[in-house]
């Protein structure tokens, strides 16, 4: 039997609706630790793979309850019988969810031919449900989160997957939360500001974290239906102070500017070649990566004096040309800091396969073989070796100011712990490009300086010896950074506890090791400059 494919579905509702459907999740606890709970830990890893067995077997040993009937809904995709959907929702009303565009009734005309055969309307007054399901027509799940603010926690809505279709997904399809979210969210700098632009806002998740540090947020979107379910997803969170506009790029707010910029813009290299889907969650229909050359360089017409950018991009390697150094000439002619981390980099081939079953299609099939063969194609034509995924990090400068930051670097090893995400980083890092700039060698010299808390040190021994062959700084948080450090330098660190001035802990070292402190100087302030910009090393309050 052929399997019938619906269309996308509007999702909206009125404040009164949305308010009483989350007053129906509560009560139900549709949190993350529940859910989890009701299929425990392997099913739950099960379900990250691609499979529902293990979570239907652990909910088929449960009596039905709410929290059931809305985890087999909206997590794992399937229906459930009309009675256990209408008792999950006894506030706001089965009738008002599925008018709100998140379930779907099946077989209700059958029922309506029943009723007339049996002489009326069910006893509540609406049609028998006998022989009907409620199916879902969109995922809404819960989502935790961490930042500086606390621990917090949303429901989002977004559109179904390839498991719960049974397909592949729309080219419409509107994202829900992913890596990439939780990237994102963790890289905006937790500092209170007047105003963001969530640009390619999508589910509207950004705009969301965006909100609990700003007073104002816009979030723009070519996608109608994006807005609509971000919409949806902050009225039903009880979020305000969110300006939905639609339009592509910065289009919708020309002439205007904001004290931060986050993005996570549709910046998958898609071939433009007919028979390739455009999916618009991804896809944002400009040839190999100018969408994101496009949005880099739009950046200076929009950030305040002062304000910042935090962007996830992928970026192409060509025949004979780097790709941070292209990423580095987009930037060429502009006066903002620029901080570019990648933290991957795959080949032609690799890169193929993973967009394409991001979007459903299966490998072994002929349509996942002619895709590979189109990405392939559009990628040996215009010459690409490789594509780089990472973060963007931005500054404008204040007025008069010259860029005090240009870092292109590659970061692949796994970052320090950061429970609340790298934005305090970031933050860090920038306030720290600042100092610096503000301080020559004389006034770096004359500055005290003092180890970072989460910084610790390892040593290596051949067996027998007593000098260690190798000795490295470590960093607990942000990035995890490792720095090798010759004796001159792990004594230097050693001896940064805020007490001493770096020219006086030169000087006691060159005493003690017979090197010339000139020369000693020369090697330490580079060194110590590097170790303040990375948090290894902090000015002494």
């Amino acid at each position: 039997m052929s399997r019938t494919v619906h269309a996308l579905p509007e999702v909206g509702a009125a404040p009164h609706v949305t308010s009483a459907l989350a007053a129906d999740l509560d009560a139900a606890g549709f949190t993350v630790e529940r859910v989890d709970s009701l299929w425990g830990a392997e099913a739950a890893a099960s379900l990250h793979r691609g499979s529902r067995v293990a979570a239907l077997r652990a909910l088929a040993a449960r009596p039905s309850s709410p929290l059931g009937t809305l985890a087999t809904l909206f997590v794992l995709g399937l229906p459930v019988p009309h009675e256990d959907a209408a008792a999950a929702f006894p506030t706001a009303g089965l009738d008002a969810v599925v008018a709100a565009g998140l379930l779907r009734v099946d077989g209700i005309d059958e029922a309506d031919e029943a009723d007339e055969a049996d002489g009326g309307d069910g006893p509540d007054g609406t049609a028998d449900a006998d022989g009907t399901e409620v199916v879902p027509t969109v995922d809404l799940r819960p989502y935790a989160f961490v930042d500086d603010l606390g621990a917090g926690s949303w429901w989002i809505v977004s559109d179904l997957g390839e498991l719960a279709l049974g397909h592949a997904i729309s080219e419409e399809h509107v994202l829900g939360i992913g890596g990439a979210t939780t990237t994102l969210s963790g890289l905006q700098v937790p500092v209170p500001v007047r105003t963001v632009l969530d640009l390619g806002t999508g589910c509207g998740i950004q705009a969301m974290h965006a909100r609990r540090f700003a007073d104002r947020v816009v979030a723009t979107d070519i996608s109608r239906r994006a807005l609509d379910i971000a919409r949806f997803n902050a009225q039903l969170n009880g979020i305000d102070g969110i300006d939905f506009r639609y339009g592509s790029l910065f289009e919708p707010v020309a002439g205007e500017r904001f004290d931060r910029i986050v993005s996570n813009p549709p910046f998958v290299i898609t071939p433009r070649r007919p028979g390739v889907p455009s999916y618009e969650y991804r896809d944002g229909g400009m040839v190999g990566d100018a969408l994101v050359e496009t949005v880099l360089r739009g950046l200076a017409d929009h950030l305040e004096p002062g304000g910042t950018a935090q962007l996830l991009g992928n970026w192409e390697y060509h025949w004979g040309v780097d790709g941070l150094d292209r990423v580095r000439g987009w930037f060429a002619d502009t006066d903002l800091d620029a901080w570019v981390v990648e933290r991957e980099r795959q080949d032609p081939t690799s890169y193929a396969e993973t967009w394409i079953r991001d979007g459903g299609t299966k490998p072994g099939t002929t349509e996942f073989d002619t895709l590979v063969g189109a990405w392939l194609d559009d990628f040996a034509e215009r010459r690409v070796t490789g594509v780089g995924f990472g973060y963007v990090v931005v500054r404008r400068p204040l007025p008069g100011g010259p860029p005090c930051l240009r870092r292109f670097e590659r970061v692949p090893e796994a970052l320090g712990s950061n429970p609340a995400g790298l934005g305090a980083t970031v933050a860090r890092v920038l306030d720290a490009a600042a100092w610096l700039a503000g301080h020559d060698d004389a006034a770096l010299a004359a500055t005290h300086l003092s180890v970072a808390g989460d910084v610790t040190e390892e040593r290596y021994y051949w067996p027998g010896n007593d000098d260690p062959t190798v000795m490295t700084l470590v960093q607990g948080g942000g990035l995890g950074r490792r720095v090798d450090a010759d004796t001159a330098l792990a004594a230097f660190v050693g001896a940064c506890d805020g007490d001493l001035s770096v020219a006086a802990i030169i000087g006691a070292l060159s005493q003690i090791t017979g090197v010339d402190e000139q020369a000693l100087a020369a090697d330490l302030l580079p060194a110590a400059r590097d170790l303040v910009l990375d948090g290894l090393l902090v000015p002494a309050a």
